[in-house]
């Protein structure tokens, strides 16, 4: 695709300093970008941007004697987000359901379903409008799927589960898996059937590998907007609210409730059976002991506030030097007391 810069400002709202005729072929980061390719920078990468091979840069209003064609922006990089869709060939597919894909008894399919060669959608399951299912995914019995939604290859979506509109599923994915639950007697450990179902609300993505785990009894549910990383798991019965951010490796331990708006950094583990208040962020590889207010910014573990947490890592620097403080205090010490106790 070949678009001009001017072409590009008015599709994105923007306004061009400099060359607006500049035709542009692509697009690409500050350090890949070439002579027909168009990068944005914000803070602190302005100043980087100068020296770029770029044709042109996206900056956002206010930067001020730029040396190259620019065009300005209130948020970078949500229009960079837009023009991405619009310089990526979109993957097109036959619609249809491929002979090659299994479809049980009793199965209800929407108008303009893509199910590609060796998906599987088991008895009962009823797959919403325009819902595309990739090659070796499978859709457990009495599932249901609504529209719009994309599955990737090889994800698995299990009995009885209830995908939303608009949802992603990537790769490898398992919605439904069983809770861990087990009963233990004379050190024999006895499963305990998981005949609940996991439901993803309206617009959620699950990455790659992540493993969802369906309640005990009820529901476990990911609330509408919420976007998960690759390699997280969501244990038995927990309620996670609208529009979180939950980052790779994370760790959510069974029947913890999550308010709307929390992001959780990479490696956050926590407790089952909790409460964590809306409106928070926890910082990579927070561990999360017990029930949380809402508002809150906290890191480490046990966690705490993060201004906290940043005063104690910097005073951890000086251990080794108040480790030899002390013996020599502690030496001094011991000089003075030397001759009271030899008067005794």
């Amino acid at each position: 695709m070949k678009k001009t810069l001017a072409e590009i400002a008015a599709y994105v709202g923007g306004r061009v300093v400099g060359d607006g005729s500049i035709v542009i072929s692509g697009l690409d980061n500050i350090e890949g970008a070439g002579a027909h390719d168009l990068t944005f920078a914000v803070e602190p990468h302005i100043e980087e941007a100068k020296s770029t091979r770029a044709a042109a840069v996206m900056l956002p209003e206010g930067v001020e004697d730029f040396p190259l064609p620019a065009l300005y922006v209130e948020a970078p990089r949500a229009a960079f987000a837009k023009l991405l869709e619009l310089f990526t060939p979109k993957l097109v597919f036959p619609q249809g359901v491929s002979s090659e894909a299994h479809i049980g008894k009793d199965v209800q399919l929407g108008k303009d379903v893509t199910i590609l060669p060796f998906a599987c959608v088991d008895d009962h399951a009823v797959i919403g409008d325009r819902v595309t299912l990739y090659p070796g995914v499978y859709v457990g019995q009495y599932s249901e799927i609504d529209e719009d939604t994309v599955i990737y290859s090889n994800a698995t979506v299990r009995e009885h589960c209830h995908v939303g509109k608009r949802c992603i599923i990537h790769s490898s994915a398992v919605i439904g898996s069983d809770g861990f639950g087990f009963t233990t007697k004379d050190g024999v450990h006895t499963k305990v059937p998981q005949v609940g179902n996991v439901v993803l609300e309206d617009d959620v993505e699950i990455g790659a590998h992540d493993g969802i785990d369906r309640a005990a009894m009820g529901s476990t549910v990911i609330g509408h907007g919420t976007k998960i990383d690759n390699l997280v798991h969501i244990g038995h019965n927990c309620k996670i609210g609208p529009n979180c951010l939950i980052v790779a490796q994370t760790g959510i331990s069974g029947s913890t409730t999550v308010g709307h708006n929390v992001t959780f950094g990479g490696q956050v583990g926590t407790v089952g059976h909790i409460s964590i208040g809306a409106n928070s962020v926890y910082a990579a590889r927070s561990g999360i002991i017990g029930d949380m207010p809402e508002g809150v910014f906290c890191a480490g573990f046990p966690v705490q506030s993060h201004t906290e947490w940043l005063r104690m890592q910097a005073a951890m620097k000086h251990l080794p030097e108040l480790r030899k403080e002390v013996k020599r205090l502690t030496k001094e010490l011991a000089k003075l007391q030397a001759p009271h106790s030899e008067k005794e």
